[in-house]
C-alpha cells in the first residue's frame, strides 16, 4: 500500500548522490533462534558482518501489525498535529533533520524513551490524542522485542563463553538502562523516478552507538550495509523477521572481535518505508570496557576506558558518518592501523 504523506517540511527531495548500484546480499546470515547451534551461527555473523537476521522468534505478528498501523496513522496526521510532538529533545517527533549537526534525510520519525523511570513531555504529547491504542501498541511491542534482545545477548554470551550468561543482557534489563525506540517513516519521493542512476538518502551511513539494535521494517526495500571490503550491499526486506545490528559498545566490549555494522537507508520512489528500531543501551554510568573473560593474558585493550554517558555525549555531537570510536581508541592502536 502506498501511503501519501503530507509533510510540509519534506516538500522537496534533499541532495541526491550518484553511486554505483549496490549489489543485493543473498547470503545474509539467518539465525533460527530455536536451532541448538544458533549461538555458533550468531558468533560467526557478528564477526563477519556485525549483522544478521532472526527468524523463528517469539514476537507475535499481531503486535507488529498493530504498531505499524498506529505509526502510519500518526505519520498521516496533518503536519500541524505532528509538529505538536516536536521538535525532538531528543525524544518526540522530528522530520528531515537527523540530529543537530547538519545531517538531513528523506525521513520523519518518532523517538521514544523506553525507560519508565524517565518521562519525556514530548513522548506524552505523541500519545495525547489516542493514548489507549497507540501507547498500548508501543508498550506490548517493546516488551516482546526486549525479551528477544535478551535472548540474543545471552546466546552471544554462550558463544563467547562469558559467565554469567546474563553479563550482557542484564545491562538492558537494568532499571536504569538507557535504551530507546524509534519509528521511522520514509515517504515515497516521485521526483526520484526521473533521476536514473541516483540514490536519495533516507538516513545517512552510520553505526549505532548502543550495544545492539533490533530492527523490523515493512516490505519496502532501502536498507544497505557496508561489508568489510567497503562494498555496500542491499538487504532484501523481510517484514516477518528482525535484523540485529552490532553496536559500537559491543565492539568495545569484545575488544574489536565483533564490528559494529555501518549501514544506511535509501528512499524508495514509489512506496513508503516504515521501520521500528529498539536500541539497547546500558545505564549511563556503566563503564564500557573489553570484558575481562575475553582478554588473553597478553592482550591489551584497544580502547580507553569510558562510560556510556561519555560515549553517547560524544557520539551525538558528531556527524552521522564520522568514525565515532576513533576518539576512544588508544593511540598505539591508531598508529598500528595507519601502518
Amino acid at each position: 500500500m502506498v501511503v501519501q504523506s503530507n509533510l510540509s517540511t519534506l516538500n522537496h527531495c534533499p541532495s541526491i548522490e550518484t553511486r554505483k548500484p549496490a549489489t543485493v546480499l543473498d547470503s545474509i546470515p539467518s539465525i533460527n533462534l530455536k536451532d541448538p547451534e544458533s549461538k555458533i551461527h550468531i558468533m560467526k555473523a557478528c564477526e563477519e558482518y556485525g549483522f544478521f537476521k532472526v527468524v523463528n522468534h517469539s514476537v507475535p505478528m499481531e503486535f507488529i501489525a498493530k504498531l505499524e498501523a498506529q505509526a502510519l496513522e500518526f505519520f498521516n496526521l496533518p503536519q500541524s498535529e505532528k509538529d505538536k510532538a516536536g521538535p525532538p529533545d531528543p525524544f518526540g517527533y522530528g522530520s528531515k533533520r537527523i540530529g543537530s549537526n547538519g545531517d538531513v534525510g528523506w525521513i520523519e520519525y518518532l523517538l521514544l524513551n523506553t525507560n519508565p523511570q524517565v518521562t519525556s513531555l514530548k513522548t506524552l504529547t505523541v500519545f495525547r490524542e489516542n493514548p489507549e491504542i497507540f501507547w498500548s501498541a508501543v508498550k506490548e511491542y517493546i516488551e516482546a522485542v526486549k525479551l528477544m534482545a535478551f535472548e540474543v545477548l545471552e546466546l552471544i554470551a554462550d558463544g563467547l563463553k562469558i559467565e554469567p550468561r546474563d553479563t550482557l543482557s542484564k545491562l538492558l534489563k537494568d532499571k536504569n538502562s538507557d535504551s530507546c525506540f524509534r519509528l521511522n517513516h520514509y515517504p515515497p519521493c516521485p521526483k526520484l523516478q526521473a533521476l536514473s542512476g541516483r540514490d536519495l538518502v533516507g538516513f545517512g551511513e552510520h553505526t549505532d552507538p548502543q550495544i545492539i539494535s533490533v530492527l523490523r521494517s515493512n516490505s519496502t526495500s532501502g536498507l544497505q550495509i557496508c561489508l568489510k571490503d567497503g562494498v555496500w550491499v542491499s538487504v532484501p526486506p523481510d517484514e516477518t523477521s528482525f535484523f540485529i545490528n552490532v553496536g559500537d559498545a559491543l565492539q568495545v566490549m569484545t575488544n574489536g572481535r565483533f564490528k559494529s555494522v555501518r549501514h544506511r537507508v535509501l528512499a524508495n520512489s514509489h512506496k513508503s518505508r516504515v521501520s521500528m528500531i529498539y536500541f539497547g543501551g546500558p545505564p549511563l554510568s556503566e563503564k564500557i570496557v573489553p570484558l575481562t573473560s575475553l582478554m588473553g593474558k597478553q592482550e591489551e585493550s584497544l580502547y580507553k576506558e569510558f562510560t556510556w554517558w561519555e560515549y553517547k555525549t560524544s557520539a551525538y555531537k558528531s556527524r552521522l558518518a564520522d568514525y565515532r570510536l576513533g576518539l576512544f581508541e588508544k593511540k598505539t592502536h591508531q598508529v598500528q592501523a595507519i601502518e
